[in-house]
């Protein structure tokens, strides 16, 4: 990927701060966007932004292509004439730095419901027709989760495999009676989609139009309670009888988990998606395309050998490897959609297979500090043992502790062996000590977690890989980003060569 020398912040939308218990795509945005450019950044990346299901987590959408209607902004609905002054007027009072994520479902659910009510009586009919035009053009996907969504719904929150066979399994008179019972909830998921977009592509060209572009974030898995697996069965492994997934994916015992980690999705037919020449992968890069600039692939690994764990198991020991057709996939996509601005989440377990693929298509690969100091001067991860600018270079990412916390934890020989790799230590805390090393290497893509940038400890780690509970839901207050911050940022990257040149 040929990109100049840039760096950059990781945080999720849901961290913004936000009357109304989540961030979301209003104000608070914009205000991080301008934080960015005033700081000398070119990139924003974020998680995955599909609709979280069991967990929150990110990673385990209802859909691999839909918009998180937790993310939708009130106030910006509030300006388009869908919510009035009154609907928001008795917002409770949520925790500041932490997501409620149930009583805030609670609220929005019960704002966009007042959204779609208003929208229905009094829209004018060109915003009708902006509407269906959005439709029209989301429809290889958008039919199908809206279905799923209102199904879902009518059955009480419960997974798709769990309902009546014939709906189940998508038979024909099955889906006509349901489309007809369901087709004002049905427009009600599309409405909310289509709030998420607009809001999402108004935020995603002011900050192009500050110089900074959007790096989103690929799960290579989608959820087994999901519109995707529902709707496209044939491509994904699953129990003919109880349509629960035959093949679990996960990862074998690695660095953050001694039994390694069961995801629970089910794993590809590799088979099934070449006989359809990879269609569904392609809509699904092609749909990403529409809404960032770049792409994290997430464990890229699995698009060369893959985890399986039979269905059964409660931890991810018991599995073996198969392999995954990466390149003919790549192929197919590159043919389809051209030259792909994909970065491959090359962590963990890497076979000279993955390194192949990885390369033949010139994506960066990643670099994580944390992982750089704890065996001799060969680390891989060390700044001086990178062998081409092709790398995107970070202090840590969401699913480590923070730099600060990650830092405390180690033995004091364990920081002496950080200090001797760090020489350029200026007084000013650990993570501005790795945030300038990330800088000075010569990774062409520097990113930080904002938790980094801001100095913050274990208390604001996003995700804990293998811990069930109490993940996704940091959120940093609009003061803690204050201008020495703002200038510190901006000097260390005008240092190291990454400013944006005018």
């Amino acid at each position: 990927m040929s990109l100049s020398r840039a760096s950059g912040i990781l945080l999720h939308p849901t961290s913004f701060p936000s009357p109304f218990g989540v961030g979301d795509l209003g104000q608070e945005a914009y205000n991080f966007v301008d934080f960015l450019k005033n700081s000398g950044q070119k990139i924003w990346q974020v998680l995955p932004l599909g609709p979280t299901g069991f967990g929150n987590s990110p990673y385990q959408a209802y859909s691999a292509m839909a918009g998180n209607p937790l993310l939708i902004s009130p106030d910006k609905l509030k300006d388009e004439g869908w919510l009035s002054v009154r609907d928001l007027s008795d917002i409770p009072a949520f925790p500041k730095d932490q997501v409620d994520f149930d009583l805030v479902a609670q609220l929005k659910s019960s704002l966009l419901k007042t959204a779609y009510q208003n929208f229905q009586k009094d829209t004018s009919e060109e915003k009708k027709e902006t509407f269906k035009k959005f439709c029209n053009s989301k429809a290889f996907w958008l039919d199908d989760y809206a279905f799923y969504m209102a199904l879902r719904d009518a059955h009480q929150g419960a997974s798709w495999h769990t309902w009546d066979k014939d709906i189940a399994l998508r038979q024909p008179a099955a889906l006509e009676k349901w489309q007809q019972r369901l087709a004002d909830k049905i427009q009600y998921h599309k409405f909310l989609q289509y709030l998420f977009f607009q809001q999402w592509d108004e935020l995603k060209s002011y900050a192009n139009e500050q110089g900074i572009k959007i790096f989103g974030d690929v799960p290579i898995y989608v959820a087994h309670d999901s519109a995707d697996v529902w709707a496209n069965p044939q491509i994904f492994s699953l129990d003919s009888q109880t349509n629960e997934p035959s093949l679990m994916a996960g990862v074998p015992p690695d660095y953050f988990s001694e039994t390694g980690q069961l995801w629970g999705n089910p794993v590809y037919r590799w088979d099934k998606l070449e006989e359809e020449n990879f269609s569904w992968w392609v809509q699904r890069i092609q749909s990403m395309l529409d809404i960032v600039d770049l792409i994290r692939i997430d464990h890229f690994l699995g698009l060369v050998a893959y985890w399986v764990v039979p269905q059964g198991e409660t931890t991810a020991k018991n599995g073996e490897w198969m392999t995954a057709p990466g390149e003919a996939l790549f192929n197919t996509i590159k043919e389809k959609l051209g030259t792909l601005p994909i970065i491959a989440e090359d962590l963990g377990v890497i076979t000279s297979d993955v390194e192949r693929l990885r390369d033949k298509f010139e994506f960066p690969g990643m670099k994580i500090l944390h992982f750089a100091f704890d065996s001799d001067s060969d680390n891989p991860y060390l700044p001086n043992n990178y062998n081409s600018t092709n790398w995107v270079v970070y202090t840590g990412t969401h699913d480590n502790n923070t730099t600060v916390g990650w830092f405390n934890k180690r033995s004091p020989e364990e920081q002496e062996r950080v200090y001797r790799f760090i020489t350029d230590s200026r007084g000013n805390g650990i993570h501005w000590d790795l945030i300038h090393l990330a800088m000075s290497s010569i990774a062409y893509m520097a990113i930080f977690p904002l938790q980094d940038i801001l100095g913050l400890g274990e208390e604001a780690i996003m995700n804990q890989p293998g811990v069930p509970d109490g993940n996704w839901s940091w959120r940093y207050q609009s003061e803690m980003l204050t201008s020495d911050i703002r200038d510190r940022l901006k000097e260390v990257t005008a240092l190291h060569g990454r400013t944006p040149k005018n």
